[in-house]
């Protein structure tokens, strides 16, 4: 370690305040953050309001679909993405907007981040040594180079690679190999906060369970404190101490991972229950999906605002609607998100349908092959009595965009023949004339 990095006096205390409420050591706190993306007309807010809490030592799960700001709230924390109000405190420090490089080092030093796509977050023209390696040469976190050797080697050994894998390059591992290296990548800084965005759904099923396993292994080694980022609740449930659900950046309910599954409030947080897939055919065909309708919400003069209604648990919601969430987890009721169909119901449903959605749905169990290609209607232009009978094989066989491409072709083809026969017949009595 340089002279240099020796004089640096630490801008970040040893521990983070204590939260009053249960006596915890706070490591990570969002206070009303927005992010927001363009300017002017073209603004969009990608999170509004954000505020929750992470506790020292637990793993902490963001979840919600696509595009709902799981993600910009990672890149926020670790100062990719600009707070355009609120702030971010890491140890009761602000770390968002502008720091000093001091405080900004020991934030990088930290607080690190396994990424999604582990071919993107890779440098493909690196050896797996020096991607590695990248951030103790960065911080000079070693004192000589047998250190640095006796570093590397350890964290792949514990992310279960070996030391000749140091001097290949990233295209020649598995998908799930990246992420290990990924995933050694930010262990070796030995940060106290790790955000996981997502590292598991890129991989296969059967490896998804080892990098899980990882991560826990850490975690109980190193006293790791994780904010993972995903939308599979399935695998949320298991791993987490709590979650926080979130929904068009805004953080719609926070709870203990049990107490979130047991007692869903927020709709929405029940439609991403209900679409956890269940490992019995039967019950999973008989299942109805709720849908989350944000209309069901008037929020024209009542604002909503994220509220504790005990238990720790905090429901986003208008006063109306917080009232309603009190009273159904004072009862202590389980909540049920998942319903199922009765016998004979969905037989019903199916004749109710109209012809439109019976159409649809026979264009959905149509062959790979019915494209409705272009060349369908070209031929049947140009043999229109042809196309039609290929046009009546196809319907027959359930090629319905065939049918369709035939058919039209075929009938702008009669028109056409039509139009020039009449013409031609108009010629020849002008010219008997």
């Amino acid at each position: 370690m340089s002279k240099k990095d020796k004089k640096i006096i630490p801008q970040l205390p040893e521990h983070g305040p204590i939260d009053s409420t249960n006596g915890k050591e706070i490591l990570l706190s969002l206070k009303n953050v927005d992010i927001t993306f363009g300017k002017g007309d073209k603004a969009v807010k990608a999170v509004k309001n954000a505020s929750f809490d992470i506790y020292k030592g637990e793993t902490f799960s963001l979840v919600g679909e696509s595009g709902s700001g799981k993600t910009t709230i990672g890149r926020a924390i670790i100062r990719v993405n600009q707070c355009a109000a609120g702030e971010i405190q890491y140890k009761g420090v602000r770390i968002s907007g502008k720091t000093n490089p001091q405080l900004e080092r020991e934030v990088i030093r930290n607080i690190q981040m396994v990424f999604q796509d582990p071919a993107a977050s890779l440098n493909e023209r690196a050896t797996v040594d020096y991607i590695v390696s990248e951030g103790l040469y960065n911080f000079h976190l070693f004192e000589n180079e047998q250190e640095r050797v006796k570093k590397v080697e350890d964290i792949i050994n514990a992310v279960g690679l070996l030391p000749e894998h140091l001097t290949r390059y990233p295209h020649e591992f598995s998908g799930g190999q990246r992420q290990r290296i990924g995933l050694a990548r930010a262990m070796v800084m030995e940060p106290e906060f790790v955000i996981a965005d997502e590292p598991i759904s890129a991989l296969d099923v059967s490896i998804r369970a080892q990098v899980l396993n990882l991560l826990k292994k850490f975690q109980k080694e190193r006293n790791i404190t994780y904010l993972f980022i995903a939308h599979d609740l399935s695998i949320v449930r298991f791993i987490s101490d709590r979650i926080g659900v979130i929904y068009k950046g805004d953080i719609v309910e926070v709870a203990d991972a049990e107490e979130l599954f047991n007692f869903p409030l927020h709709p929405y947080t029940k439609s991403l229950i209900s679409a956890i897939p269940i490992p019995d055919p039967k019950l999973e065909k008989s299942k109805v999906l709720f849908t989350y309708d944000p209309s069901v919400h008037d929020y024209s003069e009542d604002k909503p605002e994220l509220t504790c209604i005990g238990n720790d648990h905090y429901v986003f919601g208008n006063k109306k609607e917080i009232e309603e969430y009190r009273a159904i987890r004072e009862k202590g009721e389980r909540v049920n998100s998942v319903t199922f169909r009765k016998e004979g119901e969905e037989e019903e449903i199916v004749k109710e349908d109209n012809i439109e959605s019976m159409i649809d749905a026979s264009i959905l169990d149509a062959p790979i092959h019915d494209t409705g290609s272009k060349l369908y209607s070209i031929l049947s232009f140009l043999l229109p009595i042809p196309g039609l009978i290929a046009g009546w094989i196809f319907k027959k066989k359930n090629y319905i965009r065939n049918f369709k491409a035939c058919r039209k072709g075929a009938l702008i083809g009669l028109g056409t023949f039509a139009a020039l026969l009449l013409l031609f017949g108009l010629l020849l009595l002008i010219a008997s004339i």
